[in-house]
């Protein structure tokens, strides 16, 4: 009940500069769980297997059909969502092999965020996941459980759909997302006995079990401040007031700073350089050089491979 007093008061100072029916629903809903049959996500799922050979492709199309109904008709959370305000994302399966029905493939997962009155979606994560292996039967339902593995096609999908939610709720309420990366830290752990790869410590430093334990390592919050800081405090600003929110998207950047003087390798900080570094170089093209300066240096420090991508912020 403190909570929801909270969270109703700061929305009431906020309803006067920012738009905020969208996040009227996230931060409200949130809280006091209004039921609903509309579906959460608006995923684009293409499936292409231009990398195998054969001829029975109608698989594919049936394979691309079930996930797409998998990740749009399913109801992955409590909350309200009107058509409009659902989450946009794309996945795209690139197959690699085949044997019978056992599948590799990976994975490139999109998710972007609209910004306040604009035409413009940010982007909040760009990846592929490379250790995508499952087996699939044509037509066999795919059926899943968040209390157990069920299969890794559909782990692999409640995984990111999980993740999906946690960003997007990140981006409009700090700390907002942790529900579902407790359900997407839940699916990795069902997942731990499994042969299939990209569920494990020590397989790889930057699989399906980092990305989690990065998001929900507590020495890793400010990643997720960014986030909040960045989009909500920042870009949606910007539409109000152009200066301001560029100067605070200028301060945010000093949080993935902090991130970076500890862990300078961490998967989670570079995934947000490779979602957010055109965007970085558009918004602090148009700053003043005082913002440019500091961007870059900051910039340049937690992403030194795309050092000359960063200079073209000073640029004239």
């Amino acid at each position: 009940m403190i909570l929801l007093i909270k969270l109703l008061s700061y929305l009431s100072e906020k309803l006067k500069l920012l738009f905020v029916k969208k996040i009227f629903i996230l931060l409200l809903l949130s809280v006091i769980g209004f039921n609903s049959n509309a579906q959460e996500l608006f995923c684009d799922v293409q499936v292409t297997s231009k990398q195998v050979s054969g001829t029975d492709k109608q698989i594919y199309e049936t394979l691309q059909n079930a996930i797409y109904e998998f990740m749009n008709n399913r109801k992955w959370t409590s909350y309200a969502f009107e058509i409009n305000e659902r989450i946009e994302c794309t996945m795209v399966i690139t197959i690699t092999n085949r044997s019978s029905n056992v599948f590799s493939a990976n994975l490139n997962l999109v998710l972007r965020r609209p910004v306040y009155n604009t035409n413009y979606n940010s982007v909040l994560l760009n990846y592929v996941d490379k250790d995508f292996q499952f087996e699939y039967i044509e037509y066999q339902p795919l059926d899943y459980s968040d209390n157990s593995f069920t299969s890794n096609l559909t782990s692999v999908l409640a995984f990111y759909s999980y993740v999906f939610l946690g960003m997007e709720f990140d981006s409009y309420t700090l700390y907002g997302g942790t529900p579902f990366y407790e359900k997407a830290e839940a699916v990795v752990s069902n997942a731990q006995n499994v042969p299939q790869s990209g569920w494990k410590s020590h397989e790889d430093t930057r699989n399906r079990y980092w990305m989690i334990e990065n998001l929900q390592n507590a020495a890793y919050k400010p990643l997720r401040r960014f986030y909040y800081m960045y989009h909500l405090k920042g870009l949606d600003a910007m539409y109000d007031n152009v200066e301001k929110g560029r100067s605070t998207i200028t301060q945010s950047l000093d949080l993935l700073e902090t991130v970076y003087e500890e862990r300078p390798g961490l998967f989670f900080l570079k995934l947000i350089t490779d979602a957010k570094r055109d965007e970085f170089v558009n918004i602090f093209k148009e700053g003043l050089v005082k913002e440019k300066s500091k961007a870059v240096e900051i910039l340049k420090n937690i992403d030194p491979a795309n050092t000359s991508k960063y200079q073209e912020i000073t640029r004239n």
